[in-house]
């Protein structure tokens, strides 16, 4: 076949057809005008394109040229009544040859059109379409046009490097049909324009996939190319849906499948029947090249909500199921994201993507990673992108619990239940979590978390736990907001209770997920909690060495939760802590815990500290308390007075349980007088309280004899002071250097009470050891003080003043030489006398009882 017109046709050329005709206009006129006007349009349709216009914009109007053309082509006769017009042999064969020649003018012009682009062999696609819409257009001499067109696009094309024809999965769609029709003649051009088209779709695949041409490639489908032959092999929906999926790229087959899911809804209950068995096998044999698989969903769920009764509905479903075979993931994703609660269509299109057992677990591991987001999250958070919603918000976590309700109860998720039985368990405790504040279109919308817990259980051979945890109102309380922690143990207790078989598995699968580490902070929370419920019940303290790691790494958790809920289990390992291995790794973690920016973490830290601590044996405890109490001296220092008082008590706790070990803790203790003295001045009575015990504890240890006693009701700072400084001149004078240095610290302080003691404290720790400074060092100590003659509170900077005086003259004492400072030294050693009070301070019981009695004074003056 060659293209008759390769150029628009002449005024001249027209006028000759016209003349030659001419004799024919009393016969035949409408046919003239026919032929007449396809040149005329062909004309415009071959100028249009070769003008540098829009392609989009000239081939729409090409479209409407052509579809004109179509009806005056189908509005001619048939060539038997045309024949019949003529009234002699030679006027029949005149008007066959027009008739031809009409018929040949259209074909010329879509020949040319598709030869310089073989996208436009959407007009073919288009001409299908107009011929479905009325019976009438649907006509051998079309088809034959189509076939011909099909036919020479299929060997142009083995001479291309790129094939760009994004129609050929509709138009095989529409093809497909047409091999089922009644008519033997349609369906005998509609199998050969089919076998043409796969021999372009085959070319176009090879050319995309690097594949050598093949010299036969136009017969590479068929081993002959007999109409009736390919008409029979062609009317086999089986053959036609295996090569079809064989050859059309993943892009075409989608659109071919998309086309015939539409036609499920064609009134012609034929053609909807056709289309529905040739898209199941199709899907039967090639689902996995199905690629736009959320928008085919996402059709079928449009479709049955408009029509919740079509006839096709069946047709649907196994389409979901077929789809679900191959891509569990995007099916899943899209049923989940749809609004909640679901309707009854999306629950059918539940039913059919998990309707057979070779597919559960595909669609228990998808909804397992949904689980993983939080219901209500913002779309940036997830780490699984929501490409199928324009909603900000994830929803699909609550879609997921509500469907497993659907599914879990199924016999064919028997076997897939058994084996995501702890994924499922953790994963519908954490949404229940989650969704338990969740704001929903009614106060009273059901928990699917918890109705899928208990179809969890109930489906895994558990229905007595769920009857005990109901008579335990278990499930009625998970709706409140402070017992989801509570629930979680309940449930993992009763669990134990009734020995559950999937123990094993779910032990070793909630060790994975804390070693693995969580997704979220909550998970962790529920990790602990269940395995610490679980290793109670199946093991004796201590835990295996491989659990106790996880406890141990979760002390210092970022979530303050995981922190206390894993240092209450630790330090209920006490009784046995001596029997663990690495007991000082286990210690050290918990003491850094004592440090954690979370008050009531450190709490907890401490008290877990000191339980261990009472049970652990002496030498491991001897290797550490150095630390320890290190560790217990900067916390003295601590803003919040329940750690800072307990810090305290803890310290003197530990002297006295080493007291064998005074020799080792003699830098510790003397290291902690500081903050122990300041602080008998907080604010705080449980502070003060914890000094005077932890003091008296050091001052015992340290074998010194206090002439004033602690406990005395006229208690005064200052005598306390005194009293201890002049321990220090007998007994440990080498350390005063350093308690100077530790005070200074406190004199910059905020709170008004340390910058007075500590003055006080300097003022007297300098008499003490006035003869054991350096120049440089007393300039040191004048420049801090003067500081504090600046302060605003007047007592302070009175305190201050005189403090001065005693550092200035001890500075006059000081002599350059060397040898001098020594001499000097020496001698006060053997020339030591007791300090006496520098301040005069009143105490405490004094300054309260003058300030009761201004009170009164002032009292009566008012009355």
């Amino acid at each position: 076949m060659s293209i008759r017109s390769k150029k628009p046709m002449s005024s001249i050329r027209i006028l000759q057809f016209n003349v030659k005709w001419h004799h024919m206009m009393h016969i035949a006129a409408s046919l003239l005008d026919v032929y007449s006007g396809l040149l005329s349009h062909q004309s415009m349709i071959l100028a249009m394109n070769s003008s540098f216009v829009d392609p989009l914009l000239q081939f729409e109007n090409q479209l409407k040229i052509i579809k004109s053309s179509f009806k005056m082509l189908i509005a001619t006769p048939s060539l038997d009544k045309v024949k019949k017009m003529g009234t002699s042999n030679e006027d029949v064969e005149d008007l066959v040859n027009l008739y031809q020649n009409i018929l040949n003018t259209y074909e010329d012009t879509l020949l040319i059109l598709v030869s310089k682009d073989l996208y436009k062999l959407q007009l073919l696609q288009e001409m299908i379409v107009w011929m479905s819409q009325d019976g009438s257009y649907l006509q051998e001499r079309i088809m034959v046009i189509i076939t011909r067109v099909l036919y020479f696009a299929s060997r142009k094309v083995r001479r291309y490097t790129s094939v760009d024809a994004p129609c050929l999965g509709v138009l095989a769609a529409e093809l497909c049909l047409l091999c089922s029709y009644t008519d033997s003649s349609i369906t005998q051009q509609a199998s050969l324009g089919l076998y043409h088209l796969l021999c372009i779709a085959k070319c176009q695949t090879d050319i995309e996939q690097s594949k050598p041409p093949s010299h036969h490639q136009h017969n590479c489908l068929l081993p002959s190319s007999d109409i009736e032959f390919l008409s029979k092999g062609f009317k086999d929906k089986n053959k036609i849906s295996q090569r079809i999926g064989q050859t059309l790229l993943p892009s075409l087959l989608n659109d071919f499948v998309l086309s015939l899911l539409k036609k499920l809804s064609a009134f012609d209950y034929k053609i909807a029947s056709d289309a529905a068995s040739i898209l199941k096998l199709t899907l039967e044999y090639h689902a996995q090249k199905v690629t736009m698989v959320s928008k085919i969903v996402d059709v079928i769920y449009k479709e049955l909500r408009e029509n919740s009764s079509h006839c096709m509905k069946h047709t649907m479903l196994r389409v979901i199921t077929l789809l679900t075979h191959t891509s569990p993931k995007k099916v899943i994703f899209q049923l989940m994201d749809y609004p909640v609660p679901a309707d009854d269509i999306l629950i059918l299109m539940w039913q059919a993507a998990g309707s057979e057992v070779k597919v559960a677990p595909h669609v228990l591991k998808t909804i397992l990673l949904i689980l993983k987001g939080k219901p209500g999250e913002m779309q940036e958070t997830l780490t699984e992108a929501r490409r199928f919603s324009l909603d900000t918000t994830n929803m699909m976590p609550l879609a997921a619990s509500q469907a497993l309700c659907t599914l879990l109860p199924v016999a064919s998720y028997k076997k897939a239940v058994a084996q995501f039985f702890p994924h499922l368990l953790m994963a519908l405790l954490l949404q229940l979590f989650y969704s338990r504040d969740l704001t929903l279109t009614s106060l009273d919308s059901p928990l699917y978390a918890r109705d899928s817990l208990r179809a969890l259980l109930n489906c895994s051979g558990l229905r007595p736990v769920d009857i005990a945890l109901e008579e335990k109102n278990c499930w009625n309380q998970f709706s409140e907001v402070l017992y989801h922690h509570h629930g979680v143990q309940i449930i993992a207790k009763t669990l134990c209770e009734f020995n559950f078989p999937q123990f094993p598995e779910t032990l070793n699968y909630l060790y994975k997920v804390s070693v693995e580490g969580p997704r979220q902070s909550e998970d962790s929370i529920i990790t602990i909690i269940l395995l610490t419920e679980l290793l109670n019940n199946f093991f004796k303290d201590p835990f295996p060495e491989e659990f106790l790691v996880l406890f141990r790494n979760w002390i210092n958790d970022p979530n303050p939760s995981v922190s206390k809920l894993s240092l209450q289990k630790i330090a209920k390992m006490a009784p046995v802590i001596s029997e663990i291995e690495n007991v000082c790794s286990l210690l050290i973690s918990v003491l850094d815990a004592c440090f954690s920016k979370d008050n009531t973490v450190v709490i907890r830290a401490l008290l877990t500290l000191r339980r261990l601590l009472d049970k652990l044996d002496k030498v491991t405890y001897s290797t550490l308390c150095k630390r320890i109490a290190s560790s217990y001296c900067l916390l003295m220092d601590h803003s919040n007075g329940g750690v800072q008082s307990i810090a305290i008590r803890h310290f003197g706790e530990l002297l006295r349980d080493m007291c064998q070990y005074t020799w080792m803790l003699n830098d510790v203790i003397i290291g902690g007088l500081v903050p122990l003295i300041l602080f008998l001045e907080d604010k705080e009575i449980r502070v003060v309280e914890a000094c005077k015990h932890t003091l008296k504890i050091c001052i015992s240890q340290l074998k010194w004899s206090m002439s004033y006693s602690l406990e005395r009701k006229t208690y005064s700072f200052e005598l306390v002071v005194l009293s201890i400084c002049n321990n220090l001149l007998t007994t440990h004078r080498n350390y005063i250097k350093d308690l100077i240095s530790d005070t200074l610290g406190f004199l910059g302080s905020s709170r008004a009470y340390l910058r007075k003691a500590s003055t006080i404290l300097i003022g007297y720790l300098t008499k003490v050891g006035g003869y054991l400074f350096l120049t440089d060092e007393i300039e040191v100590m004048l420049g801090a003080i003067e500081r504090v003659l600046r302060d605003e509170d007047p007592v302070i900077k009175e305190l201050a003043e005189r403090t001065h005086n005693i550092i200035k003259e001890v500075s006059h004492t000081i002599t350059s030489s060397a040898v001098k400072q020594n001499l000097q030294r020496f001698f006060k050693l053997f020339y030591i006398k007791k300090l006496k009070p520098l301040y005069n301070l009143p105490s405490k019981n004094q300054i309260e009882n003058a300030m009761e009695s201004k009170d009164i004074k002032n009292d009566k003056a008012s009355q």
